[in-house]
Order: structure tokens, then C-alpha cells, then sequence
């Protein structure tokens, strides 16, 4: 059963990247090397569809964060949640799934984030526009877990 769902668009990367496709394939076609300017156009729109939103759900005991259609996802069981907190990220840190000094970073858009702290001592952040929502489904799923 899921309790808690929410879905992220990242505008400025499906947009930005969809306009540097629109870009290329205009010079490509005005200067005669539109051939050239596929690859570079095809793995900017497959890196728009894999890493255009992210959906983080609540479900049977674990957090689930998945970019796009799935392909890339990250499950984190809620057992193994000591504490989790909103938290800002740097802009530094960008989009996409990080390697931050406060652990993996799973972000699409924004600044704003959940960190979980994990019982081996691990850190990840989670990017999300609603982190006192999603703090609060975490608190809440957690406090289900443990009245078992």
C-alpha cells in the first residue's frame, strides 16, 4: 500500500535540454551537418527522459526515489531510518544523482531536500519541492513500522 507519492518535474533540465536539442538540430540542418549533430541530440533528449522527474513514494515499508521511468532508483527501507531532516543543498551539488560531502544526492530540481540519516551511520539527501511533507510521511511510516 502506498501512503505517501509525489511527483517532481525538473523544468529547467527537460526545457534547457530540449531547447539545446532544438538548437543543434537547426544549425545541423542550416549548416548542412545535421548528421553531426545527432548523437549529441539523442543523448540529450535520452537524458531528458531518464532524469526529467522524479517520483519518491512511501510503499510497504521503504522509500522509493525513481528518476524518469525507473531506470535509475534508489529504495531505502525505513527500518534502517534513524533520523531524517529538511535540509537546503548547495547549488553546487546540481541535478541528477551526486555524490555530496553529506552523502548520495538524488535531486531533479530546486535546492530543497530530505536527509536520512541510516543506521550505519550513511547519509543521502533526497531533492524534493515539499521536504516538511515528505519529512512528516517518513516520521509517520516509521512510527507504523515500529507500533508492529
Amino acid at each position: 500500500m502506498t501512503t505517501y507519492s509525489h511527483t517532481q518535474f525538473g523544468r529547467v533540465l527537460v526545457y534547457g535540454m530540449s531547447a539545446m536539442v532544438l538548437f543543434l538540430g537547426l544549425a545541423g540542418a542550416a549548416l548542412g551537418t545535421l548528421r553531426w549533430m545527432l548523437p549529441p541530440m539523442v543523448l540529450l533528449g535520452l537524458a531528458a527522459l531518464l532524469f526529467g522527474w522524479l517520483r519518491t513514494e512511501i510503499r510497504g515499508g521503504t522509500l522509493h526515489c525513481r528518476f524518469g521511468p525507473g531506470l535509475f532508483h534508489k529504495r531505502f527501507p525505513l527500518r534502517e531510518v534513524e533520523s531524517v531532516r529538511p535540509v537546503r543543498n548547495s547549488w553546487i551539488w546540481g541535478w541528477g544523482i551526486r555524490y555530496t560531502p553529506h552523502g548520495w544526492l538524488y535531486n531533479v530540481s530546486g535546492l530543497d531536500g530530505v536527509e536520512l540519516t541510516l543506521a550505519d551511520g550513511r547519509h543521502a539527501r533526497i531533492g524534493t519541492d515539499r521536504p516538511d511533507e515528505l519529512v512528516r510521511a517518513i516520521e509517520q511510516a516509521i512510527a507504523v513500522l515500529e507500533s508492529r
